[in-house]
C-alpha cells in the first residue's frame, strides 16, 4: 500500500500493519529488518536512485564515502547534489531526522543542493532544497498526518529536483525526460 498526503494534507494509504510501536510509543519499520543504520542508509540511497532513474534522470554515485553528497542527478549538463537521509524514529505522530554529516556537523551550502528524506515506516519522501533545511537546527521534524505542517510542501516533491531550486549550481535545469514525479515504481519506495 502506497502512503501519501492528499490535498488537505491528510496522510493516506498507511495501514496499521505497516507501523509497529515499541513500548515507548515510537514507531519503527516492521519488515525491513536492517541490522544497522548504515544498512538502512545504503538501501534508501538505492531506492532514491531507482526512483530518480524511473523518472528518466541520469544518476551517479560518488566513489567511496568522501563526498558530502550521496547521489548526483545530471540534468542539462549540471550536477544536482543530493544528500539522502532516512528515519524510522517517531514520537507521537512526528518523525525526526538529523541532517548531519561527518563529525555530527550540519552541511554547508557549497556541499549539497537538496536533501531527500525518507520516512521508512510510512513510505514517504520529502525533497527539500538546501535553503529549506539550512536553519540553525540540524534536526528536522516531519508530521505528515498534520495538515499544514512545516515541510508539507516538500512531501513527494520530486519535481523540485528538475527545477534546481537548491543552492549551489543555480539556474534552471531541464528535466531529462520521464514524468512529473508520479512514475510507475518497481519494487522500491
Amino acid at each position: 500500500m502506497k502512503a501519501g498526503v492528499d490535498e488537505a494534507g491528510t496522510r493516506t494509504g498507511v495501514s496499521e500493519a505497516d507501523e509497529l510501536e515499541n513500548a515507548d510509543g515510537q514507531k519503527r519499520s516492521g519488515s525491513r529488518g536492517f541490522r544497522t543504520c548504515k544498512e538502512q542508509g545504503e538501501w534508501v540511497e538505492l531506492c532514491f536512485m531507482a526512483r530518480a532513474a524511473e523518472m528518466g534522470w541520469n544518476v551517479c554515485k560518488p566513489y567511496g564515502d568522501s563526498a558530502s553528497w550521496d547521489v548526483g542527478i545530471e540534468q542539462g549538463g549540471r550536477l544536482v547534489r543530493v544528500q539522502v537521509k532516512s528515519t524510522t524514529f517517531c514520537r507521537g505522530r512526528t518523525y525526526t531526522c538529523n541532517l548531519v554529516g561527518r563529525g555530527k556537523k550540519g552541511y554547508e551550502a557549497d556541499e549539497v543542493d537538496f536533501f531527500a528524506v525518507y520516512l521508512v515506516p510510512v513510505d514517504l519522501w520529502y525533497i527539500l532544497p538546501f535553503a529549506a533545511a539550512s536553519k540553525k537546527s540540524v534536526s528536522l521534524q516531519f508530521t505528515p498526518e498534520k495538515a499544514g505542517h512545516k515541510y508539507q510542501q516538500y512531501a513527494e516533491a520530486w519535481h523540485l529536483l528538475s527545477r534546481q531550486e537548491g543552492q549551489g549550481a543555480g539556474g534552471a535545469v531541464r528535466k531529462s525526460g520521464g514524468d512529473d514525479g508520479n512514475a510507475r515504481r518497481t519494487g522500491c519506495p
